[in-house]
């Protein structure tokens, strides 16, 4: 796994400003994305199997881990909060939120406990040939941290094809604005929930993202999905 302290925090709060996006390249090995991969097929250490298209969520499937969380999971998931919590602290500040997110993952999450979210949400996503993912957003209760980490598992060109990420964004009294994030294997993309603020002429906006992923044409692609709070 890199070294999280290494980024360039202050340009990555600056793209999550600008496009509710940035790229956090060679997050994790291709070792390890290998080794996450391989415990798909395994039964152990996974709460729940969703089969996206019994739910009319896309095609494709996805396995939520059971506490305790595998070691590189739960490195990312403390790892990554407190770079992240500012920026969701000033969002929710600019957007005239109340709420306000703790310095460590661990207090967040005794927040998400005390609340009933006691289910833990990181994920493990298995897409086939035809398979996607519609948009959506991954709220699992009224406690939400408001960006989430997706980490691309499998090297596009060589184990699939396709199955591009995609993030949209609806400004009000507007068109719908998507955007196509390139990652290579062991890349991870931070992106915003469900919604950020935007300068506008008339001050500061509220505006909804949505992401989801596009059809795979051939191979398989394995994703790992880090969401901070935790589910109901």
């Amino acid at each position: 796994m890199a070294s999280i302290d290494a980024y360039d925090w202050p340009a990555i709060s600056r793209e999550l400003d600008a496009y509710g996006c940035a790229v956090l390249p060679r997050l994790l090995t291709p070792e390890t994305c290998g080794d996450l991969s391989a415990l798909y097929a395994r039964d152990e250490g996974f709460r729940s199997r969703v089969i996206m298209g019994r739910h009319g969520f896309g095609m494709g499937e996805y396995k939520y881990w059971a506490y305790p969380l595998p070691p590189v999971v739960q490195a990312l998931r403390i790892g990554l909060y407190p770079r992240l919590a500012p920026l969701a602290n000033r969002w929710n500040q600019r957007l005239g939120e109340d709420v306000r997110y703790p310095d460590s993952h661990a207090d967040f999450l005794a927040l998400c406990h005390h609340a009933g979210q006691v289910r833990p949400t990181p994920l493990l996503l298995r897409y086939g040939p035809g398979d996607y993912n519609c948009l959506h957003q991954d709220l699992y209760g009224d406690r939400v941290f408001p960006l989430q980490v997706a980490v691309l598992l499998s090297e596009p060109g060589c184990d699939f094809t396709g199955g591009e990420f995609v993030i949209t964004e609806q400004r009000p009294r507007m068109q719908s604005r998507a955007e196509v994030v390139p990652l290579r294997q062991g890349d991870g993309v931070v992106f915003a929930v469900h919604h950020r603020p935007v300068s506008g002429t008339r001050g500061t906006y509220r505006v909804t993202l949505r992401h989801g992923v596009s059809r795979l044409r051939s191979g398989q692609r394995h994703t790992l999905g880090i969401i901070f709070h935790d589910a109901v």
